[in-house]
């Protein structure tokens, strides 16, 4: 990868970077004027990986937080026995290394660019400790950064309760509902190919086809390539709580 200075010249000028950032969780509710007085204290530094190329590698540490300029990335563990569990996926406006840069454990996961990717770095002891100027935004910023950290826990939480269930179809059933819940609507796209979602379920991609297709022929779902439509989310729900 190579390391630029935030604002030079290239895909990203001051404002497009400035106003991309506020359109960010980490971020939110700050306005523009006072991110890009927070970043000539933070000092952070911008990133270009290739397709390909790993951003973080399991077993090492990190002390920034990454903010997703631009491309996208999927963050893989492997198991003992050799196996890769997809965990997370990133794209543009996505933050990860929140939950490491402020300690000293190494990273779990393998974080690997699935695109070309522009990824912003910020120092998280500097964004832990408010530089004498006391930014008002930076009050805001640690509130986001809570909040950030809080939904990520909750949705490790939900991930082990998908996969403690013992059917694909219980397992299938609790994911669809679980994003309707957050979409807030019945139909909605998730960020998986098949065979991510495969991986993200922990089964095999021919066999969650197959239970795609039979809820289909059952009138539980519609699907169109990453898209679902759930018809019958009682049914659904009996499925794993039964």
């Amino acid at each position: 990868c190579t390391g630029n200075s935030l604002f030079e010249k290239g895909r990203f000028g001051m404002n497009d970077c400035i106003a991309l950032l506020a359109s960010t969780a980490l971020f939110e509710g700050i306005p523009p004027n006072e991110i890009k007085a927070m970043m000539d204290c933070f000092r952070p530094a911008r990133r270009h990986y290739q397709k390909n190329e790993v951003i973080l590698l399991a077993g090492y540490t990190t002390k920034d937080i990454g903010v997703f300029l631009s491309g996208s990335a999927k963050g893989v563990k492997t198991t003992p026995g050799g196996a890769s569990v997809s965990i997370t996926m990133l794209e543009t406006k996505s933050v990860f290394g929140d939950m490491l840069a402020g300690s000293t454990t190494s990273s779990p996961v393998t974080i690997t660019a699935l695109t070309p990717c522009e990824i912003l770095f910020i120092p998280c002891k500097k964004l832990l400790t408010p530089c004498p100027a006391l930014h008002a935004g930076h009050a805001r910023l640690m509130q986001n950064l809570v909040k950030i950290i809080s939904k990520k826990y909750f949705a490790i939480s939900r991930r082990l309760d998908l996969l403690i269930l013992k059917s694909l179809r219980a397992k299938l059933c609790c994911y669809l509902l679980g994003e309707a819940e957050t979409c807030g609507a019945d139909t909605f796209s998730v960020p998986y190919t098949r065979t991510g979602l495969a991986e993200y379920l922990n089964c095999e991609r021919s066999a969650l086809s197959r239970e795609i297709s039979r809820m289909q022929a059952e009138g539980l779902i519609e699907v169109y390539r990453n898209s679902f439509k759930l018809l019958n989310k009682s049914a659904m729900l009996r499925q794993y709580e039964t």
